[in-house]
């Protein structure tokens, strides 16, 4: 079972919550037992499990980010000019994995998928892999 999902980024650094749409597939295709693996096709883009219950931690991790890879750097060859999107997808990585148990994505009590823009405006995909067992 594979979905692929278009999603509309509408900044530059984006973190967007995609938990929902992830276990709605769940669901959908009633998975009981097994696994979801979300992964993001695109180099200046990622997928990340972190905390979705207060929004400061998005903006402190695009903060932070931006501080480790300034987007602008005297030293960056990349004729696009989008060297720190490149770093920072590489950050995140480009997937993750994710139980499913009893129906539900065995997630943290305070833990969501994101989608991680940091090249954007753009229209993206992503997929979802569910795995039985």
């Amino acid at each position: 079972m594979l979905k692929k999902w278009t999603i509309h980024t509408t900044k530059r650094d984006e973190m967007i919550d995609i938990t929902h749409l992830v276990q709605s597939f769940v669901t959908e295709q009633r998975v009981d037992e097994g696994a979801a693996i979300i992964y993001c096709p695109h180099t200046t883009a990622g997928i990340t499990i972190n905390e979705n219950a207060d929004p400061d931690v998005k903006r402190d991790m695009i903060r932070r980010f931006d501080e480790v890879y300034p987007w602008h750097h005297s030293l960056d060859r990349h004729m696009e000019g989008n060297t720190a999107a490149h770093m920072k997808a590489s950050t995140v990585g480009a997937s993750a994995h994710v139980i499913i148990t009893n129906g539900k994505l065995l997630l943290g009590t305070w833990q969501g998928i994101y989608f991680c823009e940091f090249d954007g405006p753009r229209t993206r995909t992503f997929y979802v892999k569910l795995i039985k067992g």
